[in-house]
């Protein structure tokens, strides 16, 4: 029998036994692809991309895409902690005045884009001009920029008040108008101006996202559809697309020479030994990348199983018993020289409120106690340990791990479990049932039924199985409305869910960007409750603006305090993530803020030809 058949037929029948029965068969090794000469990374995204328009996405997959085509002036160094910025398509670490109002960076000279038709046959270098003109773009309404409420915070003098001048004279938007804020000042020179002290500007100068290389050519060239043809300066260039199903990114040929230079922790001897091997190595380590879409979790985890894939990013939550015994590699995956990466990454997954609706929204006592009386229903250690399997631990509020802000003694009602307090709380404010058929109705007398977006993949079944006992066992209806995440995030950023459980992952090692959550501003954007509250909004605005330290830590401290007196959001956990890499994988490091992690990933060819000749 042929290998491609012998894997075709154990993939078939692992699909059809039960989960128990799957270890038994994992013991036995799958057999690689053949090696090509081509080395080439193969994984998964759980969720489909949005678009490759660095202004428009929003989501953690796209952005990945994203980070590794376009890049910002500066990046996160891969193995550095504390957590740091460095220099990219910038000469030096840019210049900051001490007030924190003004900063201003050079770029590289000869740093190119990546041949494209619109450059009709040039070589097209990239100038300050390019920046400015590509910050513009998240001010432009035209392209919705999920990303504005970001760059509108940060106060750059002049453009906040240039878009709304064009949006009242109902003009398009002067991307020729020079502000004070944003200004190219040679070639290479770019400065930036704030109304408002900005002591953390630099972590944001490292999301190539938000401050991504994009040619103007390209994007007129392009117009609504340059969603579909990104073209950077980074390590890759798109070679193939097909939309909510593969991704395949090619080495870009014209990438300038950029090399592996790595500072670990000391006492990091995994880590120690990749950047010893790889010091002074070209990048990018390898030369293609293809990220296929599989949202269930037992064919993305087949596909690894199977050597398909040489990455498993996430290990999915239903597989942690077989693969993570007692949170330790399992050891017939040891035996086969898989290797294994355990991290808290900066995130929460949350419940969200829509504060604007008329059945759990508002701030009179009785909504505000309708909310707190959901969340305290909620038997978080029962979610831990029953669907995501132990791979999680409880939060006490909307700040993640791994940002300075978060403060692990920090204990609140966020993650209490206590249904007789619940009870009580509706019996108090008029949510009883009325009509005697187990069901609590409104204080009017309404029905009260809690309506729950989600995702049809099968961990999201079991977490709305999991809300369904929570609220059964204090009365209260809840009804399931099921959407891709695309789709579901359309809706939600129209204000048109009631409820939705998401996960929100920092893009800076920093609090704010889960603070930015419950600001009232970002309605529509990050604030997806729509949260409004003078109080958390005046806390917001003074603790940005200060430099971290006692005082700030203070602020940030009364703003999670109201986000759980408020309870616009219930935070239930931050999540534990295992990456999973194949024995020919090699230089595999996972940074939570790194989004152009991929080029520093090798593929050992002749280990990979080994194994495919066993």
């Amino acid at each position: 029998m042929s290998r491609p058949l012998l894997l075709a037929l154990t993939t078939s029948l692992l699909l059809c036994l039960p989960l128990r029965l799957q270890p038994a068969l994992a013991n036995a090794p799958a057999s690689p692809p053949a090696a090509s000469g081509v080395k080439t990374l193969r994984y998964a995204f759980r969720v489909a991309e949005t678009s490759f328009d660095p202004i428009q996405v929003t989501d953690l997959y796209s952005r990945t895409v994203v980070g590794n085509i376009f890049e910002a002036p500066l990046e996160f160094a891969l193995m550095a902690r504390p957590f740091q910025v460095r220099p990219n398509t910038a000469a030096a670490m840019p210049e900051v005045s001490a007030d924190f109002k003004t900063i201003t960076l050079r770029l590289k000279p000869g740093i190119h884009f990546a041949d494209d038709p619109a450059f009709k046959g040039r070589k097209r270098e990239l100038t300050a001009a390019d920046y400015v003109y590509s910050i513009k773009r998240h001010y432009d309404p035209r392209w919705k920029s999920g990303n504005l409420y970001v760059m509108e915070n940060a106060r750059i003098l002049g453009l906040s008040e240039l878009r709304q001048k064009l949006l009242r004279e109902n003009k398009p938007f002067d991307y020729d108008t020079e502000v004070e804020g944003l200004k190219a000042l040679d070639r290479y020179t770019l400065q930036f101006r704030f109304a408002e002290p900005q002591p953390r500007f630099l972590y944001l100068l490292g999301d190539s996202a938000l401050f991504p290389a994009m040619a103007r050519e390209v994007c007129e060239a392009y117009g609504d559809k340059i969603g579909a043809h990104p073209v950077g300066t980074g390590p890759y260039r798109l070679a193939q697309w097909v939309r909510s199903s593969k991704i395949v990114l090619d080495r870009n040929p014209g990438y300038r020479e950029v090399l592996y230079d790595e500072q670990p922790p000391p006492d990091d001897a995994r880590l120690q030994a990749i950047a010893q091997r790889y010091q002074g190595r070209r990048l990018p380590l390898n030369d293609r990348v293809e990220v296929s879409i599989i949202e269930e979790n037992q064919p993305r985890w087949l596909a690894f199983l199977n050597a398909e894939h040489d990455l498993l990013e996430e290990v999915p939550v239903d597989f942690a018993p077989q693969v993570l015994p007692n949170n330790q590699l399992a050891p017939h995956l040891a035996r086969r020289g898989i290797g294994m990466e355990r991290y808290l990454r900066a995130d929460i997954s949350a419940s969200y409120f829509a504060m604007e609706h008329p059945v759990v929204g508002g701030y009179t006592p009785e909504r505000v106690a309708l909310r707190r009386a959901i969340a305290l229903a909620v038997d978080v250690d029962r979610e831990i340990r029953l669907v995501r399997r132990g791979q999680a631990i409880p939060a006490q509020s909307t700040v993640g791990p791994n940002t300075w802000g978060y403060d692990p003694a920090f204990k609140s009602e966020m993650s209490e479990f206590d249904r007789a307090k619940a009870r009580a709380l509706l019996d108090m404010h008029g949510y009883v049932d009325r009509n005697g058929d187990g069901w609590r109705e409104q204080p009017d007398g309404t029905p009260l039924v809690l309506e729950y977006a989600s995702q049809p993949d099968q961990e999201r079944k079991q977490l709305a199985e999991h809300w369904k006992a929570n609220m059964d066992a204090i009365g209260i209806r809840i009804v399931f409305k099921l959407a891709k995440w695309p789709e579901q995030l359309k809706a939600s950023r129209a204000g048109k869910l009631m409820m939705w459980g998401v996960g929100w992952s920092a893009t800076v090692p920093d609090a704010d960007a889960f603070l930015e959550l419950g600001y009232g501003p970002n309605k529509g954007q990050a604030n997806h409750a729509r949260f409004d509250l003078p109080s958390y909004n005046a806390l917001h605005d003074r603790q940005r603006a200060l430099p971290d330290g006692p005082e700030r830590a203070a602020l940030i401290e009364q703003q999670k305090k109201l986000m759980v007196a408020y309870m616009p959001y219930k935070a239930h956990v931050h999540r534990v993530f295992t990456d999973l890499t194949q024995p020919w994988v090699q230089g595999y490091h996972r940074n939570v803020f790194a989004r152009n992690s991929w080029k520093y990933v090798d593929i050992d060819l002749a280990e990979l030809q080994r194994r495919s000749a066993q």
